[in-house]
């Protein structure tokens, strides 16, 4: 195949000085595996925290709020020019329960969007065993379904989950109620919800989610229990929970779903905004790191070909003087430069993937992660190497320009 004879001069002057060719690439190599592994690490945590925050929180999860009084009623009165002031508002006293919850659900499950739905009784409990008391949260769900979206049997430590469907009074404690309360499958523990009568439970299953405020409060008991501890019937529930087939579309859903029912949709990312800032701070710093790193690569290449251009002057008024044009000259050193961002792209995504790999390997051990967590995201690949190409273009550029304008009369003169 020939070679253009642009292209032939380019590959001359790169060769002909190897080791600035190299550093040039090296640095290039630097930035772009810096940039996949930083990507990857940040991927791959992100990616972990979003998980373990979905270990025990729904997507979406609809519920009655609680209402504070306002001017409603007094404005609503005819012909009264008045001035309504309402001094120290409170909360409207209401019921928790949702109105036809079984009919919200089959309705929500007419939307594509949703993958999962469960209903919920939550009950603010105090557990005793012996003479050591705790307060904490019964969740009466149908563990099933409950199962499908947050890996209960996952977490278990002992014990099986659905025998909370098959012991009567059958309760799954978090890890820390049982050291708390020096408990062990097959150990009763009574448990009272509000001022209604303590009812004998028994520890049916031990889990650990990880997360020390679950742990240490949360159990788990069929509807029908929990519908008993509250005194409720069998249509009470106070929170339906909504498992997506795409979690980012969460926030959109969440407000179709406030505005069909009626009822407070909180949504993940409205439930974990902290989580989201960190996401962003981390992206923020990475990405800064990253634009440092890319930047000084390109100082490095734009340094070499200033050198090659003032070493190569009387080469160049050459060949402007045989008839190359200025765009032809500025060609010449802007392949250079492309060269070098392709050289050292290669090699960067290469070296970026190895350090990757055996990054992941690392074992941490902490928890439910046993491996530092790291992502090998396609996408990151592709936009190291074109930051990195359009880097080496960037920096070869004004030195191109500076090439294209040699005078060749007055270097030959001189």
């Amino acid at each position: 195949m020939k070679i253009n004879v642009n292209t032939e001069i380019a590959l001359t002057y790169l060769l002909s000085r190897p080791k600035q060719t190299i550093v040039a690439s090296l640095g290039v190599m630097f930035g772009i595996s810096m940039f996949i592994f930083m990507q990857s690490l940040m991927k791959g945590t992100n990616d972990y925290f979003e998980k373990s925050s979905f270990s025990s929180t729904p997507h979406i999860k609809l519920y009655n709020e609680n209402v504070v009084a306002d001017l409603h009623l007094l404005n609503s009165l005819p012909n009264d020019n008045s001035v309504k002031i309402l001094t120290n508002p409170k909360q409207v006293q209401q019921n928790q329960g949702l109105t036809n919850p079984y009919g919200i659900i089959n309705s929500l499950y007419k939307n594509p969007e949703i993958a999962n739905i469960t209903p919920q009784v939550t009950a603010q409990v105090l557990y005793t065993s012996g003479s050591v008391q705790i307060t904490g949260t019964v969740a009466g769900v149908n563990i099933v379904e409950e199962d499908k979206m947050f890996d209960v049997k996952g977490n278990m430590l002992q014990g099986n989950f659905l025998d909370i469907n098959r012991v009567n009074n059958g309760l799954l404690i978090g890890k820390g109620i049982a050291d708390k309360l020096s408990l062990h499958v097959g150990d009763n523990i009574t448990v009272r919800a509000g001022i209604g009568s303590a009812v004998i439970m028994r520890v049916v299953g031990i889990y650990a989610t990880t997360i020390k405020q679950i742990d240490e409060t949360k159990s788990y008991a069929s509807l029908i229990q929990a519908q008993n501890l509250l005194g409720k019937d069998r249509s009470y529930v106070t929170d339906i929970k909504i498992n997506l087939k795409d979690y980012n579309n969460a926030p959109k859903v969440a407000r179709d779903i406030e505005t069909i029912t009626g009822y407070k949709a909180e949504d993940w990312v409205h439930a974990n905004e902290q989580l989201k800032a960190a996401f962003k701070i981390r992206a923020i710093i990475l990405n800064s790191v990253i634009g440092v790193i890319l930047l000084v690569a390109g100082f490095g290449i734009y340094n070499i070909l200033n050198m090659t251009i003032y070493e190569k002057i009387k080469e160049i008024a050459i060949l402007k003087a045989e008839g190359f044009s200025g765009q032809a000259v500025t060609s010449i050193f802007l392949q250079q430069a492309v060269y070098i961002g392709l050289m050292g792209g290669i090699i960067g995504i290469i070296i970026g993937y190895l350090v990757t790999l055996m990054v992941s390997r690392i074992y941490i051990g902490a928890g439910t992660l046993k491996y530092l967590p790291m992502s090998f995201y396609i996408p990151h690949y592709i936009q190291a190497i074109s930051f990195g190409i359009l880097t080496t273009i960037a920096a070869g550029f004004f030195p191109a320009r500076k090439a294209s304008k040699v005078d060749p009369v007055t270097i030959i003169r001189g």
